[in-house]
């Protein structure tokens, strides 16, 4: 028994100040059973993506998820966190359920209230996701992290600041079209290459514009077993869907090697029975462009040091025969961490049905995503393609 997206939400992402957390998960929740055209009545289960981690104080989330709908009480609800794959870990835990028989309907929520804290405070929380016997070192938290995996792949492959540049105008020039967007504006490559007061060095090599965004908000979907499809009018089907896991401590791997990533893509497209190139489009964790670049090794677009070549032929961008982030990805559209892998699997969802508006890719069938914790660490890709 498989699963697929019968309904789903997404609501705008940045600094919603007027919104906690509640108001989060509740609003789309609402607007995925709204759109799905049901109630809670035929919901037999809620599964929320959620990190936390000091964020909020609202640590004990997964009920809140009861007041999307009254319907909702007495239903079982739980919480996941997996990182900045929290939102996935939820979504494949639904998924779980329904093919063991055990729910026919799950309600599939992600958010996450990042704004309320300092920005000191945020990257203290988002560095805790590492491993606490390598805290600091490299220093600056997770920007620190993948900074020193660009200055590893630079180190291997040549100088790639421009390439990771173009990545962060293309995400932004994608993310204009969004009106999901923490970031509507098409910044350019010669802004995302220069560093300036407006655009400064995190953490060298990489500049702000090669960071994601720190954002609030929150996506829901519905899913529903095969056999009960025929009753929504919309369905997109997980052909494919892996999970892989690599060593925590940065130290027992090369993270350079993506080497997690790498064996989910081979799995998922294995599994799916379908090659890399095959795939209409890709929404990829582009938590810093270095990410990005070295996701385009990893799915087998291309051989390790050549990712750059996907931009210079056009092959990711918009218009490219495999385009990657065309709803302008983390870089652009923001990076709620436990909305993330739940809003990557809806804007495909959008694609595959036709209904993504200015993001649209003309003739969308089969669209690959990509959701990361850690550095590499906990690896989602999931295969979708329209049921019906």
């Amino acid at each position: 028994m498989g699963a697929a997206m019968v309904g789903w939400a997404h609501l705008p992402f940045g600094r919603l100040d007027g919104m906690g957390l509640e108001d989060l998960i509740t609003r789309a929740g609402r607007e995925a059973l709204q759109h799905a055209g049901i109630d809670g009545t035929v919901v037999d289960g809620v599964w929320l993506g959620n990190l936390n981690g000091g964020f909020t104080p609202d640590v004990f989330a997964s009920s809140l998820a009861l007041q999307c709908d009254d319907a909702l009480r007495w239903k079982p609800a739980t919480r996941l966190e997996n990182a900045c794959a929290s939102g996935s870990a939820a979504l494949y835990a639904a998924c779980d359920a329904i093919e063991a028989g055990r729910a026919r309907v799950a309600l599939v929520i992600g958010a996450e209230k990042m704004t309320a804290v300092s920005g000191a405070e945020t990257t203290r929380i988002l560095g805790d996701c590492g491993y606490s016997g390598e805290a600091g070192n490299p220093p600056g938290g997770f920007p620190g992290i993948f900074a020193s995996i660009a200055q590893d792949y630079f180190a291997a492959h040549g100088d790639h600041l421009a390439t990771l540049a173009r990545i962060a105008a293309k995400n932004h020039a994608n993310g204009a079209l969004n009106p999901w967007a923490h970031m509507r504006k098409d910044l350019g490559f010669e802004f995302c290459n220069t560093v300036s007061d407006r655009n400064p060095m995190i953490a060298a090599p990489l500049r702000k514009t090669d960071c994601s965004l720190v954002s609030d908000g929150a996506a829901a979907l519905i899913l529903a077993a095969d056999d009960a499809v025929a009753d929504f009018p919309r369905a997109v089907r997980l052909r494919a869907r892996v999970q892989v896991n690599d060593y925590l401590p940065m130290a027992r791997r090369r993270v350079v090697d993506f080497e997690g990533p790498r064996r989910a893509w081979q799995q998922a497209l294995q599994q799916a029975g379908c090659a890399v190139h095959d795939l209409s489009l890709a929404e990829v964790h582009d938590c810093f462009t270095i990410a990005e670049l070295l996701t385009y090794e990893a799915m087998g677009l291309a051989p390790a040091g050549q990712g750059h070549r996907l931009l210079e032929d056009g092959t990711v961008l918009r218009s490219g025969r495999v385009p990657v982030n065309a709803s302008g990805g983390l870089k652009a559209k923001g990076h709620p961490i436990g909305a993330t892998g739940v809003s990557m699997h809806v804007v495909s969802a959008m694609q595959l049905m036709g209904e993504a508006g200015d993001l649209q890719v003309p003739g969308a069938t089969l669209a690959g995503v990509f959701n990361m914790g850690g550095s590499a660490v906990a690896n989602y890709v999931s295969i979708l393609e329209r049921a019906r």
